[in-house]
């Protein structure tokens, strides 16, 4: 089994490839495979970001790993106006979806309810079939689920320093 802890800088050569979906890449604890078939099992450091489309990983004999993301099938979000795509994404974000946002566009993980809830604002939606790579958020940290208290992990929002002034 290759095992892995730690993610590692971008290399030229990578011994294995790992291609997953976005939800694996979310996993700090995960088992699967390469695309060898060899297994793989992922204890990477809890509440870092999703792993993205071709991050390395180092395993533990020295192996490099390169992450793939898996195609999934998506909702591609277009509007008439950047008016009517801002009001699609503050819906969505509303419900606290995770998009994947470009120029023009918005892709989400397919999902019959709110794929009826864009068309009724009056959006374009397609089925797609493609790679996921949301936005992370802008303050980090996030939802835990330690029995160690807050103690160990830092909400500090990544933006701003509330009440610091510079």
């Amino acid at each position: 089994m290759l095992v892995i802890h730690r993610r590692t800088a971008a290399r030229p050569d990578w011994d294995a490839e790992l291609e997953l979906t976005f939800d694996a890449r979310s996993k700090s604890r995960l088992r699967c495979f390469a695309g060898s078939g060899e297994e793989v099992g992922l204890f990477l450091e809890r509440g870092q970001p999703p792993l993205r489309d071709g991050e390395f990983l180092e395993a533990q004999d020295g192996r490099i790993v390169r992450v793939r993301a898996r195609p999934e099938p998506l909702l591609h979000v277009t509007c008439a106006d950047a008016l009517e795509l801002t009001r699609a994404a503050y819906h969505l974000g509303n419900r606290h979806v995770a998009l994947q946002i470009g120029d023009g566009w918005l892709r989400l993980l397919d999902d019959y309810v709110l794929r009826d809830m864009l068309l009724q604002l009056g959006a374009t939606v397609e089925a797609v079939e493609a790679p996921f790579q949301p936005e992370h958020g802008a303050y980090g940290g996030g939802h835990h689920h330690s029995h160690a208290g807050d103690a160990e992990f830092s909400y500090a929002p990544r933006l701003h320093q509330f009440g610091v002034r510079p």
